[in-house]
């Protein structure tokens, strides 16, 4: 069963800092482009960041660039998310998805077709 699983999650303060891992299990991930995505309460779903199969493109939001940077160990199955100097505006739930996209990458989740449950993270003091 192909199955995408999020970690890293947690609470934490303004300004502080937090790893996300997103690893597959039941397929390889560097056959997929893969993105980061959040929903908080109340809001629509925004697509974070996304990198490409080889890693060799990234895209961020405007809301996170400069402060978040996505990486892969296609080795380990694993894509990462690095997010500094959190804010309170970036406590969501975060969710990591897979696209099939063979060039780039792209923020739009209408492009994904594996998802994980999602990792709670907040940014509170």
């Amino acid at each position: 069963q192909s199955q995408l699983v999020e970690s890293g999650g947690g609470l934490v303060q303004p300004g502080g800092s937090l790893r996300l891992s997103c690893t597959a299990s039941g397929f390889t991930l560097d056959d997929y482009a893969i993105g980061w995505f959040r929903q908080a309460p109340g809001k629509e779903r925004e697509g974070v960041s996304c990198i490409s199969r080889s890693g060799g493109s990234t895209n961020y939001a405007d809301s996170v660039k400069g402060r978040f940077t996505m990486s892969r160990d296609n080795a380990r199955n694993t894509v990462f998310l690095q997010m500094n100097s959190l804010k309170p505006e970036d406590t969501a739930v975060y969710y990591c998805a897979a696209s099939s996209l063979a060039w780039g990458c792209s923020r739009s989740g209408n492009l994904y077709i594996f998802w994980g449950q999602g990792t709670q993270v907040t940014a509170s003091s």
